[in-house]
């Protein structure tokens, strides 16, 4: 029997937001409300909730627990069916599992939405004092917040050590974040197409999608909840999408992949004045993805989880990035792609040499980009598996000349 891998409905114009919101069903999410939560830009959240998933079983020592960090527009369904409460299978369900590089019989694993995400932690969509969504409202959330509601998470649980943490990509800049700001409570960390600070590049590629939201009319500066399907800033995320998918895979592949190949049964040159013209089948492939996206994710959330990875740099009041990795001294394993253009192996590169704890550059070898931490399965269980046998043995990093 078939796994769906989306539960999404295609049918009809997309709805205003995609966004979990209350008393719709929570499908494997567990909830958590921390209360009170204050952001580093001063704004006071009065009542913070936190949707997580876990798989396994916690040790009574508390020593078995691994802790996965998303990436932007992932949530807490790392593994599992699309069906009530989730409109996607889990985006790492190859790799989490009994028996599998994150064996579930042996490892307590926890995933949770971030702060300001639409999947069922406190983000733009939930509800506000007021009883009426956030929206325009909601505060810049950074990098640091995440981690706090993180770590509150795991007092919650009982688990004063993660045994390993690991993400790819915004995932990847949290778990760096903790290395650094709450060492004694990660024993080893993985880090997988990331940087220890966002670059001008990147900061310029993610303003361009911004600017793509906001700019649409339906986005209304943000509060939009009350508009009908069809009526919500889609088109606005859509292009953002667009944007943001041609930096996760590689130009290669793309080349490969689609050449200059119209799409099935439309003809680019055909334009004439009663009608536009056919489209190329990569264009066709970034219109599926955008209105993927607009049914499974909120344009108040995609704003600000993107302002929060422009914002990120590890170094930021600290000394700089080179003083704030030299204090980390846990096993780290740092993974980059050797096709990453949003990412580039230079990124991680760095990471390496400035990092005590890190033992050398793993390169996962893919045509497909940024993507490939999705795409390539063996290749990334192997890296866990190095990242969970450094983190059991608490073998450090190179030591060098």
């Amino acid at each position: 029997m078939s796994v769906p891998a989306d539960s999404i409905n295609y049918q009809g114009p997309p709805p205003a937001s995609a966004a979990w919101r209350e008393g719709d069903d929570p499908g494997d999410r567990k909830f958590l409300t921390i209360g009170e939560f204050t952001t580093e830009s001063t704004v006071v959240l009065p009542n913070v909730t936190v949707a997580y998933e876990t798989w396994g079983a916690l040790a009574p020592d508390g020593h078995n627990a691994i802790y996965i960090c998303h990436a932007l527009t992932g949530d807490s369904h790392v593994t599992g069916p699309a069906g009530p409460g989730h409109r996607t299978s889990g985006w790492w369900s190859g790799l989490v599992g009994p028996g599998m590089p994150i064996d579930t019989n042996r490892w307590f694993v926890v995933c949770a939405n971030v702060l300001g995400g639409c999947q069922g932690t406190t983000g733009p969509s939930s509800i506000a004092p007021d009883g009426r969504p956030w929206g325009s409202r909601f505060p810049t959330v950074t990098v640091a917040d995440m981690v706090d509601v993180e770590r509150a998470l795991a007092d919650h649980l009982g688990i004063d050590q993660w045994l390993l943490m690991l993400g790819p990509s915004l995932g990847g800049m949290r778990v760096l974040e903790w290395l650094v700001r709450y060492p004694e409570r990660v024993r080893g960390g993985l880090v997988l197409g990331s940087t220890a600070a966002v670059t001008a590049d990147q900061i310029g590629t993610h303003a361009a999608q911004i600017e793509a939201i906001r700019a649409d009319p339906a986005f209304n500066n943000g509060d939009y909840y009350d508009a009908p399907a069809g009526a919500g800033p889609h088109r606005g995320m859509g292009v953002a999408r667009r944007i943001a998918h041609l930096t996760y895979r590689s130009e290669t592949e793309l080349d490969l992949r689609f050449g200059r190949s119209p799409q099935q049964g439309e003809d680019p040159y055909g334009a004439d004045g009663s009608r536009s013209r056919g489209r190329f089948a990569v264009e066709s492939y970034l219109d599926h993805h955008a209105d993927k996206l607009t049914r499974r994710f909120d344009a108040n959330t995609y704003v600000a989880l993107t302002e929060a990875m422009s914002l990120f740099d590890v170094g930021r009041g600290r000394g700089g990035v080179a003083s704030a990795l030299s204090t980390i001294h846990a096993p780290l394993t740092v993974v980059g792609i050797d096709s990453d253009r949003l990412f580039p192996l230079r990124l991680q590169s760095e990471l390496v040499e400035l990092t005590p704890g890190a033992d050398e550059l793993h390169v996962l070898r893919s045509p497909y980009g940024h993507d490939g931490f999705l795409v390539e399965d063996e290749q990334v269980g192997a890296f866990i598996h190095h990242a969970i046998e450094r983190a059991t043995s608490g073998q450090r990093g190179n030591p060098g000349p």
